[in-house]
């Protein structure tokens, strides 16, 4: 990072996995098959360079977005990410109470080793205003899905985040390897708790299963609450879920976990955003580890970016307060590097700004002259060839 928390190089993966069992470890840090997609969400960034703009004048810096009707401190949220407890006893109440602490939004996992509920509880402890939102599959039986959204309403959660990426299991390597597929004793996913169709006390697995746009239809008929649709990669399918209704997307390859050949998140971003055109929040996750990495997705159309992975390996190696610290010293990174790209505020950061690192960019490339202020003629470089 490079804001005021910054210091010698550190590897904070390296330190949770000193904290955690070894298959714990792996569940959280693994993803699908050769893990390609998993590596490719982190260095997708790394082959992008941002271009700072100039004496753009001064004011104060604000980095607040507004997403479905509510103002965000940062354009930063957390992403949904299972079995906090696995990492740090105090689990997700921990990491509601620090998001809230941080003015960080929260999406509270499906998969949660803590009940909704206590989930927003824990958030509002710390702000009573703070911004959590559910996580939802959604399941063959239509009346498990139907009170899993009434808990989520009941519990005050603000949207429901739909994924949709997962028609089955992605082949996690590393959990097949470490013979992991079940919680230990004591741990279980709790809002799978007293469903319909289970004995009562006990809990039922979480169904990956095709759903199709009707069952979409159907959860907009039984909810009143934004529904924002995660798992989005192709641009075709972001234009149907708008036309159908969709309040905001998430650009999202599901941290790698399911389809290895898919693309990095941030490499499908732009096409979302265009096919969108400005119509609902497209949001992005999948390999956002530090400021620069907010501020390239932002050019590029998010309007904001979650954390998945950095959030698990504070909680493992400091609690809640790890959470926190982690979470702040993203926040003051991304406002120093949207002061050194020449912005106060993250609209002011825009496509222009990123190029490939290692080629040449516009003006001295294959768009040669295009995008020159007006009045400032294009002269090529001595040697160089027309496009």
């Amino acid at each position: 990072m490079t804001g005021s928390q910054a210091g010698p190089p550190h590897d904070p993966a390296g330190s949770a996995r000193a904290k955690l069992r070894p298959e714990h470890y792996d569940y959280f840090a693994g993803g699908a098959g050769e893990e390609t997609a998993l590596r490719e969400n982190e260095d997708a960034f790394g082959r992008l360079a941002l271009l700072p703009r100039v004496l753009r004048g001064g004011g104060d810096r604000d980095t607040r977005v507004s997403v479905l009707g509510r103002d965000w401190p940062a354009p930063l949220f957390v992403s949904p990410t299972a079995f906090h407890r696995l990492a740090h006893s105090d689990g997700e109440p921990a990491t509601a109470r620090a998001a809230a602490a941080a003015g960080v939004p929260l999406v509270t996992g499906m998969a949660a080793t803590t009940a909704v509920a206590d989930v927003v509880a824990a958030a509002r402890e710390a702000d009573p205003g703070a911004v959590v939102w559910f996580q939802l599959y959604l399941q063959p039986e239509p009346e498990v899905t139907a009170e899993l959204v009434l808990r989520a309403e009941r519990a005050g959660c603000s949207a429901l985040v739909v994924t949709v990426d997962s028609p089955v299991f992605g082949r996690r390597t590393r959990d097949l390897r470490n013979g992991f597929h079940d919680l230990p004793p004591g741990l279980a996913a709790e809002n799978m708790r007293d469903l319909p169709g289970v004995p009562p006390g006990t809990t039922r697995d979480i169904a990956m299963w095709p759903a199709g746009w009707d069952d979409l239809a159907r959860l907009r008929e039984l909810t009143g609450l934004p529904l924002v649709l995660k798992g989005v990669l192709h641009p075709e399918d972001a234009r149907v879920a708008v036309d159908r209704g969709v309040d905001a997307l998430v650009v999202s390859n599901h941290g790698g976990r399911q389809l290895d050949a898919a693309p990095a998140s941030v490499e499908a971003l732009p096409a979302v955003a265009e096919a969108v055109a400005g119509r609902v929040p497209v949001l992005l996750d999948g390999g956002v580890r530090r400021g620069t990495d907010i501020a390239l997705a932002l050019a590029l159309g998010a309007t904001a970016v979650g954390v998945g992975r950095p959030v698990l390996w504070a909680l493992a190696t400091g609690g809640e307060d790890g959470v926190r610290e982690a979470l702040t010293a993203l926040r003051e990174d991304f406002e120093q590097v949207l002061a050194l790209c020449g912005g106060t505020r993250p609209q002011d950061l825009t496509a222009d700004q990123v190029v490939a690192r290692g080629l040449p960019y516009p003006p001295y490339g294959p768009t040669a002259g295009q995008g020159v202020p007006r009045g400032l003629a294009y002269r090529p470089r001595r040697g160089e060839r027309p496009w």
